[in-house]
């Protein structure tokens, strides 16, 4: 059966040459282009021999639907653009899409690099991700963080993709500003209401979680860095809720 590999992409210029080289092995490589990218992605896939499909943004889940139908082939293998298929992955996924596999979707570990750090605890590996898809028995659901449901039966593959997560400081906080935005307005839809002490206590609940349950201590300061950054964000997530909410209640009409 063949296999397309799909990168979704917006604003990749420094990452699509390589990224696309990584694929070289699959039958098909189509970028998936955000119509808002404004630097030169498209012109470098189209010299790497990828084709290019333009599409209009709208969440994660409809973008990643989006890219399914437009193609053909079998199996499509998803990559973003600051991640890298190794060739022990490029070989294991050749031999699960071969013959009468029950499985329909197949999870990727992935190794983050996290500013230059592989970051193995605190929930950073194995990071398993539905990436590989069996076009027709799985979509993609969820706006942000979005995840892929099958019809069917789903595996784990045993080697990792190489994720160039987090270059540096100023990369992880404007992420994690659209990231935490998105998710108060989910809990705002879910009907959940902090109280004034409720930022503080996630974040301690937060960083517990990582440090010590999802041992972010085994790498060391870096973990402990990570943790309390991830936890800060935590915060920030619930007092952006409590902005929406007091938002929400100044737009009610008072009582009778």
């Amino acid at each position: 059966m063949k296999v397309t590999a799909i990168v979704p992409a917006r604003d990749e210029e420094h990452n699509i040459a390589d990224c696309l080289e990584s694929l070289a092995w699959a039958d098909e490589r189509v970028v998936f282009l955000d119509s808002r990218t404004a630097d030169r992605t498209a012109e470098l896939a189209q010299e790497a021999g990828a084709r290019i499909i333009q599409h209009t943004f709208e969440n994660f889940a409809q973008f990643h639907n989006a890219a399914l139908d437009r193609v053909e082939a079998e199996w499509v293998l998803f990559v973003d653009g600051d991640e890298r298929c190794t060739p022990e992955l490029a070989e294991e996924v050749r031999a699960v899409t071969v013959g009468d596999q029950d499985e329909v979707l197949w999870r990727v570990p992935r190794h983050n690099y996290i500013f230059g750090h592989l970051t193995l605890g605190g929930g950073w590996y194995p990071d398993y991700q539905p990436r590989l898809l069996l076009r027709g028995r799985a979509r993609w659901e969820r706006p942000v963080h979005e995840i892929a449901v099958p019809d069917g039966p789903e595996g784990k593959l045993k080697h990792p993709l190489i994720h160039y997560n987090y270059v540096d400081l100023p990369d992880f906080i404007a992420r994690q500003q659209g990231y935490s935005d998105f998710a108060a307005q989910r809990l705002l839809r879910e009907g959940v209401r902090p109280r004034f002490y409720t930022p503080y206590s996630q974040a301690i609940r937060h960083f517990w979680w990582r440090f010590v349950t999802l041992d972010g201590k085994r790498d060391g300061l870096h973990g402990l860095w990570l943790s309390a950054l991830t936890a800060y964000y935590e915060a920030v997530t619930y007092h952006k809720l409590a902005r929406l909410q007091r938002a929400q209640a100044e737009k009610k009409p008072p009582p009778g």
